[in-house]
């Protein structure tokens, strides 16, 4: 029996990094994944295919709606489905893959099958061929993400009633879909399919959509899709979706308690995700469970059973490739004697619809409720030379910041890259920047990030541009 100081299971970005970092550290490490490829959701069903979709139909509507104004004529253009999708399954290989190396590069021993605990320090993988092994690990770190939800009276065809992973791999076009959630997974989704010709209606139980990021970018990014054509029905209740043949029917009760009906051909249901722990064997050690299916951890994301960690998805917090990462080299560093943090404030959020929309710190909502004394600045994209001159224009970026000591408490951006112009707002937060210290940072011109900066202007009424 091979033994090691650590075992993940599960190979996502929280899995993976932990498993590097584990590496590094100079830890004996396995790495348990139940699929053929490593990666996890992120990088085979979710974030990676996604942005290739949401790549590739970008490119596909600014040729259809924009290249004329830049002087570019076009005839005779089409899509290509097929091979729109073949290229999204080789962006997902080709990142797979550089994991395998990875593994490799740092003498991780990959293990291909379901990992299931025999007791705290004993691990039985179970293969697709149903033989099985046993490993002794002295620490291990569940790292086994999380699935798609859905509602109790939907059932999930697959076919015409899908999901996230679904909707990556169609063979043709929707020409009506139905998106069951405003979320950020039905919005990124929506969008790709409308910018391919679908008609695309969202479905949101409540008022706004991305609930929970600050009101201004939900007003901002509904105002922006709108204007692409996707229709919103807000304040909505779905009752009930039936699957007949090439139709889907989803009823529902509007704003007022009405009964509304929507016909499509596909409906995706995207109405959050829940922790996966299936098959773990976690009643065998005893770990717990909350409520709400996730594994109970205290602040060095460590299970009650003591040489037992938990990561990402399967534990409290918001559902991100990117804070599973963090969680990962911070379990990492703990096993092997460090003493890191993560300030979970300080965790952007991004939504790779066109406009993207960023955020990182307090809403003004929050900030309200806190009773917290603060003051904001914004700043219109459009008042940008950059935007103009490659029309996007659409957006603004707010600051929002202590009014004592002008520390920055939230930033708010919807941009044509705000992705990753978020960037500079979470180093800024991460060393407790005021708004003036960024209002006095030099920002090359023209660019984007020159709207943080003016915003940060704001705040104090100095705004140039605006």
């Amino acid at each position: 029996m091979s033994t090691y100081d650590v075992a993940v299971i599960g190979s996502g970005p929280g899995g993976y990094v932990a498993a590097i970092r584990c590496a590094q550290l100079g830890l004996k490490t396995a790495i348990i994944e139940k699929y053929n490829t490593l990666g996890g959701t992120c990088l085979n069903v979710g974030c990676i295919p996604s942005k290739a979709l949401l790549d590739s139909s970008h490119h596909y509507y600014d040729a259809t709606k924009h290249f004329s104004t830049h002087g570019i004529d076009v005839k005779g253009l089409e899509v290509n489905f097929k091979q729109m999708i073949d290229r999204k399954n080789e962006v997902v290989a080709q990142t797979s893959g550089g994991i395998n190396y990875l593994m490799d590069k740092n003498n991780i021993t990959v293990f291909n099958g379901v990992g299931s605990f025999k007791d705290s320090t004993h691990i039985t993988i179970i293969r697709s061929d149903k033989s099985s092994e046993e490993i002794e690990a002295n620490n291990t770190i569940i790292a086994t993400g999380s699935k798609p939800s859905s509602l109790p009276f939907i059932e999930l065809d697959k076919k015409r009633v899908i999901t996230s992973t679904e909707v990556l791999s169609l063979n043709e076009i929707p020409k009506h879909l139905i998106v069951i959630g405003g979320g950020v997974i039905g919005l990124e989704l929506g969008s790709v399919y409308k910018r391919l010709g679908s008609d695309v209606s969202v479905i949101e139980y409540m008022p706004n959509i991305i609930p929970g990021m600050d009101g201004m970018l939900s007003k901002e990014l509904q105002k922006s899709l709108k204007k692409q054509g996707i229709k919103f029905y807000t304040g909505h209740k779905v009752n009930s979706v039936k699957s007949s043949g090439n139709e889907v029917v989803v009823t529902a009760n509007d704003k007022k308690g009405n009964p509304v009906e929507f016909k499509g051909d596909y409906t995706l249901v995207s109405v959050g995700r829940k922790p996966y722990t299936e098959g773990l064997g976690l009643e065998n050690i005893g770990v717990k469970i909350s409520d709400k299916g996730q594994i109970e951890t205290n602040e060095h994301l460590q299970t009650n059973v003591s040489n037992i960690y938990a990561i990402g998805d399967v534990v409290k917090g918001a559902m991100l490739a990117h804070k599973a990462e963090e969680e990962g080299t911070m379990v990492a560093e703990i096993i092997a004697g460090q003493k890191p943090h993560i300030d979970y404030n300080l965790i952007p959020g991004v939504v790779y619809t066109w406009p993207e929309v960023a955020a990182v710190g307090k809403t003004e909502e929050q900030l309200k409720e806190e009773g917290a004394n603060y003051k904001s600045g914004t700043f219109a994209i459009r008042a940008l030379g950059r935007a103009r001159a490659s029309m996007d224009i659409d957006g603004q970026i707010k600051v929002l910041a202590d009014a004592e000591t002008d520390e920055i408490l939230g930033v708010h951006m919807i941009s044509a890259r705000a992705a990753d112009m978020i960037a500079e707002a979470v180093i800024a937060m991460e060393f407790r920047a005021s708004s003036e210290d960024i209002a006095r940072s030099s920002h090359a011109h023209p660019t984007f990030t020159e709207a943080f900066k003016e915003a940060c202007l704001a705040v104090n009424n100095r705004a140039i541009h605006s």
